[in-house]
């Protein structure tokens, strides 16, 4: 990570807070690019790609979910972060279906902020990393976790970083357990509440892609975890 200096979308309509965010990053040597509404974040995104967004919630002209749906369909890969003042159950199960890597409650500490996403930073290139040259067959897909491609017959899917490597784990484990606090501490990071949420969110992504081979299925055992029924 030293090597290469990270880029960063920070959207927050709190000009103190922004700056504040902004010069503290800077310090911490990323290159961070602040907007004060939703439309002006997803310009530039458009723009010019970052490695991650922090987004605000509650901001005029776009809000933060509705930006996050927006950048997903630019980009489904890029680690999303929520900043808000909300801490209400139900928005905080939202940010995480939106695929968010973390929600993050104000007022909060900017040095846990910094280690946090220095950590998915660093995950993200351990698991691309860890994507060696293994290839599986199940039922009739065939899987290349390297390329991130779930192929069956004529049809390519590209899978994001998280359903591949869940896939790849689940692949790993096929027709045994995969346990739930394993995946977690191993792709999230920790096996929280919400982040076991998030996971059943993608899930059930990988269930859409295998539904059309009947001889394969991801078993939930509850209380424990997953198991991947293949040929």
């Amino acid at each position: 990570m030293d090597n290469k200096k990270y880029k960063i979308l920070l959207c927050e309509d709190d000009q103190n807070l922004g700056m504040v965010l902004k010069n503290y990053l800077e310090l911490n040597d990323y290159d961070v690019v602040l907007e004060r509404d939703g439309r002006l974040g997803l310009a530039a995104f458009q723009r010019e790609s970052a490695d991650i967004c922090l987004l605000d919630v509650m901001m005029p002209h776009m809000d933060g979910f509705t930006l996050a749906e927006e950048i997903r369909d630019i980009n489904p890969e890029v680690p999303l972060f929520f900043l808000s003042a909300k801490t209400m159950k139900e928005d905080i199960i939202q940010g995480y279906k939106l695929g968010a890597d973390d929600y993050i409650t104000k007022p909060f500490d900017s040095e846990v902020l910094l280690l946090k996403i220095k950590a998915i930073l660093k995950r993200n290139e351990e698991i691309n990393k860890e994507n060696e040259y293994v290839e599986f067959d199940l039922g009739g897909f065939h899987f290349n976790p390297r390329l991130r491609q779930l192929i069956r017959a004529d049809e390519t899917f590209t899978l994001s970083p998280k359903e591949n490597e869940l896939l790849k784990m689940l692949a790993e484990h096929k027709n045994d357990l995969l346990p739930r606090e394993k995946a977690l501490k191993k792709i999230w990071g920790s096996d929280t509440y919400f982040n076991g949420r998030s996971m059943d969110v993608y899930i059930a992504k990988l269930r859409k892609y295998l539904k059309e081979d009947d001889q394969i299925e991801i078993v939930n055992i509850h209380g424990n975890g997953f198991r991947l029924v293949a040929p």
